[in-house]
């Protein structure tokens, strides 16, 4: 049965419909210049000032900068991909979001594809070449890079050196926890270590991720393949699992963000810590009681001769399709990520540096820094920036760093209930937990008609 409404009451509803229906169809106005979307203050403040030089010398089509939080931008950005809503002109997209973008045909990506433009006139060519890697698909190249993210070997200098420990030794990883093993103690008599050798867990996906990709291995080959269970990555695996567990455990939680953690690195607990730029300058800020009481060094090697460094985390400027203004967009792009003055913004205020080869040789990146030992942090970051891995890009990188993590959790279980500390003993069991991580990731990868791997 119908409810009875007065005629007042239809008239609202129809105008509402009529007023909804109206707006629908209506053509949106284009907007007075070009919004920025960024997700880090740091970043905002940098961009508002390229912004205003911009500004005075492009009135006619002004940039403004706006700053949401990375979940918002993340939500804002697909919902305006898939439904052609309106969305900033330019975005800054950390690379955790970056595969829910590439999960569809190529063609169908909500961002400009740059690859021509930085061919053109050898702009690539003068950006590190890895930093290119998380956002680029089947060989197109869909945002400027922001930064490199290489990570350094963080330690307390105060307590290696204390303990008359020759860091110059240190060559391998191996060498790394043999030299280090004295400060490993219980400081209170309750038989339990009350430091450890390296800030790490069985829970931390991150620090698994960068070690792998040290170690050479990875998710991923390069035509976009799973690799879950290569037998390179089932070594890996199972000698983290010796420093995570078991009869030899060697590490600890301690990751820096939360104050929990800060008040335990602050106490001494950890000795190492896995350190990408942007994580130094964190704890520069977080932790000035420590000052002079850390140093860097290159990340130890898997093996001689090897990778002395990784990479974690990530940020790149794309330019949205929808954009009426593309070449002023690309313009500007070029005004804020090229430019000295970002550069050197971007170091001084987060110790993040610059993947433009061009700004490598200014004198700020060779200051000795106070907080480390007087060490030109900068300089010892950029060093290794060519040698950075390269890094996937594939929409199920999310489903694959989650099986993985699972898998390192499941051998470290193993490894304490069978209190094995030789990783070879633990090489069988890491490589079929491994095949099964492997089969779920292909499964889910199925599914998806337009991201199916190819044959081998």
């Amino acid at each position: 049965m119908l409810r009875s409404f007065s005629p007042g009451v239809w008239l609202v509803l129809l105008l509402a419909l009529g007023s909804t229906l109206l707006i629908a169809f209506l053509p949106i106005a284009p907007r007075p210049g070009m919004d920025l979307w960024v997700f880090d203050r740091n970043h905002a403040e940098t961009a508002n000032l390229i912004a205003a030089d911009w500004n005075r010398a492009h009135p006619e089509i002004p940039v403004q900068v706006s700053l949401l939080a990375g979940g918002a931008i993340q939500a804002r950005m697909l919902s305006a991909f898939y439904s052609d809503t309106p969305v900033g002109d330019m975005i800054e997209v950390e690379r955790s979001m970056i595969g829910q973008i590439f999960a569809g045909p190529i063609e169908d990506v909500g961002f400009t594809d740059l690859t021509g433009r930085l061919n053109c006139g050898g702009l690539r060519d003068k950006i590190n070449a890895p930093s290119f890697s998380p956002w680029t698909r089947q060989g197109h190249v869909f945002g400027l890079p922001h930064d490199v993210h290489p990570v350094m070997l963080l330690y307390r200098s105060d307590l290696v050196e204390a303990a008359g420990i020759d860091v110059s030794q240190i060559e391998t990883w191996d060498d790394y926890f043999r030299l280090m093993r004295p400060l490993q103690v219980d400081l209170d008599g309750d038989g339990r270590p009350d430091r450890y050798l390296l800030a790490s867990s069985p829970t931390n996906l991150f620090n698994h991720e960068l070690l792998l990709m040290q170690a050479g291995g990875g998710f991923f080959d390069a035509n976009a393949r799973p690799t879950l269970n290569a037998p390179l990555n089932a070594r890996v695996i199972a000698r983290l699992a010796t420093w995570y567990a078991g009869p030899g455990r060697v590490t600890n939680e301690a990751t820096a963000g939360t104050a929990s953690a800060l008040r335990l690195i602050l106490d001494g607990y950890v000795v190492g810590i896995l350190c990408p730029d942007w994580m130094a300058g964190t704890l520069r800020t977080s932790l000035p009681e420590l000052a002079g009481k850390f140093k860097f060094m290159p990340l130890p090697a898997w093996e001689k001769g090897g990778r002395r460094t990784s990479v974690l985390g990530g940020t790149m400027l794309g330019i949205t399709k929808a954009s009426p203004h593309q070449e002023a967009a690309w313009a500007f792009a070029q005004q804020l990520y090229l430019s000295p003055t970002t550069a050197a913004r971007l170091f001084e205020h987060a110790l993040i540096v610059t993947p433009i080869k061009a700004n490598w040789s200014a004198a700020i990146y060779d200051r000795p820094d106070p907080y480390f030992s007087k060490q030109p942090v900068g300089r010892m970051f950029l060093n290794l920036a060519p040698d950075v891995p390269v890094r996937t890009s594939s929409p199920f990188y999310t489903q694959a760093q989650g099986a993985f993590n699972l898998a390192v959790i499941q051998l470290c279980h193993y490894t304490d209930a069978h209190h094995i500390s030789d990783p070879a003993l633990l090489v069988p069991e890491a490589q079929r937990l491994l095949d099964g991580a492997q089969a779920e990731l292909l499964r889910l990868i199925h599914r998806n008609i337009f991201l199916r791997p190819a044959s081998p």
